[in-house]
């Protein structure tokens, strides 16, 4: 099924209700339909055909969405730009996806004109605000623009988005994702539009990233109205969630860390909150306990994947997050919420070793999924398609293992294991014991050279403010809750983790500072 059936689907069910709000700007659903349709036929006006790639660099706005939708319906491949990539990582994601077209937000106009000399296979390069110039507006193209609807013909298995990798680990690698991979996870896991029950998401998370897009289509599909942020910021996503009446909200940890220290939290009413999904970085105990005292009433999911796999495989639900019942219980719910919960009906999720053999109960070893989900592969890089995908077998990295009901506990990731004179080293399960110290704000852990050991632990800690704690108090704590072999050796104070644009702590980052 092709993306943009979704958006087809639910104009036909409330036509009229709000899909967008940006900036003041509303549009129904019969009106951003027609916008699409325009965009479509203007693309097509410059070549634009099926299996060609549009390339976006911008924030997120209300016509992002429907550039997204618009290629779709030419069965072009949309190809979303991190606008937080430095310049010569955007001239090599543009020229490696062989990008025909390439729209321009206002705020990257001088960005892109000094790529230009270097962009070999942009034939077109358009404004997303008005004609500057360098180049004439999409946007200003649009009123004089045919209507007329296309009928996409790409099949399921036809990529739809090439979504490039950070490239925090080196050279940035496009994630071929197909039709299918979003049409399994929203006909599985998502209700369609109902004329009957209405709700609105904000949007804050990155169209560039997976975990936006996949929001941005559920609510779609969902008949949700999207109030948009061009990016995170604290006060007026507070603002925003009390003057639209938000119900849904996707956030990453550090977001929601943020919005529960923010001095507006307490003052805005968030009564209209009803679910929180958070993930795409690891979420710290203290954090989520906070935001469930302090946001009663709001149902948290937390939701694990990666680009790779479409976004969400695997779900902690909003029952696990409620801490009620009985003490034995609730020292269950507490253990699970360090959880990713349990694999989504339409993925297939087992955890193996080494040797590709799945692993009991209990053990750590590497996740892998399966279906029709996960990406087809990396966009011109065979050899790392075959690395990763391997066996009908997508491996994604993440090192974790199962407890008896079924729930999946991550270790960390498996280049960022610890491996000290032969014993192996979860980062995690260090991390984890960090935090539950009161003076500890944050911590990430990773392996430093050692001559004697072949690596030992190092611990890179943020204090709490106005607190004063010594390398040994650290030590201490981790040796009395830890193996003498997991403690850290040794103690770096930091004032800050460094972190990509969706919360992510940057080991590499670290290991380059440090070792």
């Amino acid at each position: 099924m092709n993306v943009s059936e979704f958006l087809d689907l639910t104009v036909e069910i409330v036509p009229d209700r709000s899909a967008t709000v940006f900036e003041g700007r509303r549009r129904t659903f019969e009106e951003l339909h027609d916008h699409v349709n325009r965009l479509a036929n203007t693309l097509a006006s410059l070549g634009v055909t099926q299996g060609d790639r549009v390339a976006i660099l911008d924030v997120n706005t209300d016509d992002y969405i429907a550039v997204f939708f618009a290629s779709a319906k030419l069965d072009a491949i949309f190809v979303p730009l991190n606008f937080r990539a430095k310049a010569d990582e955007i001239a090599f994601m543009l020229n490696d996806s062989e990008a025909k077209v390439l729209l321009v937000g206002p705020v990257y106009d001088d960005l892109v004109a000094s790529l230009q000399p270097v962009l070999t296979t942009v034939r077109h390069v358009m404004s997303l605000g008005g004609s500057i110039g360098r180049w004439s507006s999409l946007l200003e193209q649009l009123p004089s623009a045919s209507a007329e609807r296309f009928t996409p013909v790409a099949d399921d298995s036809d990529i739809a988005i090439l979504l490039f990798t950070a490239g925090t680990t080196g050279t940035p690698k496009g994630v071929m994702l197909p039709h299918e991979t979003f049409s399994s996870f929203l006909l599985t896991n998502v209700e369609p539009a109902n004329p009957d029950i209405e709700e609105r998401t904000v949007l804050s998370v990155p169209l560039y990233h997976v975990a936006g897009i996949q929001a941005m289509m559920a609510s779609v599909y969902s008949g949700r109205t999207l109030v948009i942020q061009r990016q995170f910021e604290p006060a007026q996503w507070l603002e925003l969630v009390e003057r639209e009446r938000v119900t849904r909200a996707t956030l990453v940890p550090t977001m929601l860390k943020m919005l529960l220290e923010h001095p507006d939290f307490v003052r805005r009413d968030l009564g209209s909150l009803e679910t929180i999904t958070y993930g795409a970085a690891p979420m710290t105990l203290e954090v989520i306990k906070r935001a469930i005292t302090a946001l009663p009433g709001v149902r948290f999911i937390n939701a694990f994947g990666q680009t790779e796999t479409g976004a969400t495989i695997a779900m902690l639900p909003p029952e696990d997050h409620d801490l009620s019942g009985a003490p034995d219980e609730v020292e269950k719910k507490l253990r699970r919420l360090s959880s990713i919960g349990k694999p989504l009906p339409d993925v297939e999720v087992s955890i193996v070793d080494e040797t590709g053999l799945f692993v009991p109960t209990g053990e750590i070893g590497e996740i892998v999924a399966r279906g029709s989900r996960v990406m087809k592969g990396y966009w011109k890089q065979e050899e790392a398609t075959i690395q990763t995908m391997h066996g009908g077998w997508l491996y994604t990295g993440d090192l974790g293992y199962t407890d008896e009901d079924g729930y999946i506990y991550l270790s960390g990731r498996a280049r960022d294991f610890i491996k000290r004179g032969g014993e192996m080293i979860s980062p995690g399960e260090v991390e984890q014991v960090l935090h539950a110290h009161p003076a500890v704000e944050e911590a990430a852990v990773i392996g430093a050279p050692d001559a004697h050991w072949g690596e030992c632990v190092m611990a890179v800690v943020v204090l709490k403010p106005h607190v004063i704690i010594t390398e040994s108090d650290i030590t201490e704590h981790c040796r009395q809750k830890l193996a003498s072999f997991k403690k850290p050796e040794t103690v770096r104070f930091v004032d800050s983790l460094p972190r990509n644009a969706l919360g992510k702590v940057l080991k590499r980052t670290l290991r380059e500072q440090f070792t």
